[in-house]
């Protein structure tokens, strides 16, 4: 009997959704690396249209620590919501997925902070037996020491660590696949080497 593929790390399309976290401009001071995570997650809701693959968009107490900020164009998410709780998996976006996508097998995950945010989302949706590709290039936090143990943490958890290339060639799977050409293009540069990840033995 065959194993299930998404088991295994493939994506689909149609199975899948992105969700971006609390990149507000309030922490660009404070976030490693953030113009990176930035431009990672820009790459990531471009390709999401080419795809055809919904996009989630949460923020954290907006009212006290403000929007995403204006560097990413959140306009075709498919929800933007506000949020208390650390974990972006709350019953509101519970409810819009069940609704958006009931087939649903895998989450690309990317956005801030790694070791706080992230991590929560990620042991939600495992618990929930739901694959979890979260973009090694495209999370972080104040400090990268919190980011690489965070990485570490998740792995083992069962979580897929890769990055935002590694996903959309997966999601393609072809070169004949209809966005190829715009999706070589969104990854004509490489996969930026900005973070130091020697925490984290196992990557």
């Amino acid at each position: 009997m065959a194993r299930n593929l998404l088991k295994l790390g493939a994506l689909e399309a149609q199975k899948t959704v992105f969700l971006l976290c609390d990149v507000q401009e309030t922490f660009r001071p404070h976030i490693k690396h953030f113009g990176e995570v930035v431009r990672v997650a820009n790459k990531m809701l471009e390709a999401a249209k080419h795809f055809n693959i919904p996009v989630y968009v949460s923020e954290q107490y907006p009212k006290g620590l403000g929007h995403t900020t204006k560097d990413i164009n959140v306009d075709g998410a498919a929800l933007v919501y506000d949020k208390t709780t650390f974990s972006m998996y709350s019953q509101e976006l519970k409810d819009r997925l069940k609704k958006d996508v009931p087939n649903l097998g895998s989450v690309v995950l990317f956005g801030i902070e790694t070791h706080v945010c992230i991590e929560q989302t990620v042991i939600d949706l495992l618990n929930e037996d739901i694959n979890v590709h979260v973009l090694a290039d495209g999370v972080s936090s104040r400090s990268l020491m919190d980011r690489n143990l965070a990485l570490q943490r998740m792995q083992s958890m069962g979580c897929f660590i890769t990055t935002a290339e590694n996903v959309l060639f997966k999601l393609l799977r072809d070169k004949e696949h209809s966005a190829f050409k715009m999706i070589s293009k969104l990854n004509r540069e490489p996969t930026a080497d900005v973070f130091d990840l020697h925490v984290t033995s196992k990557l």
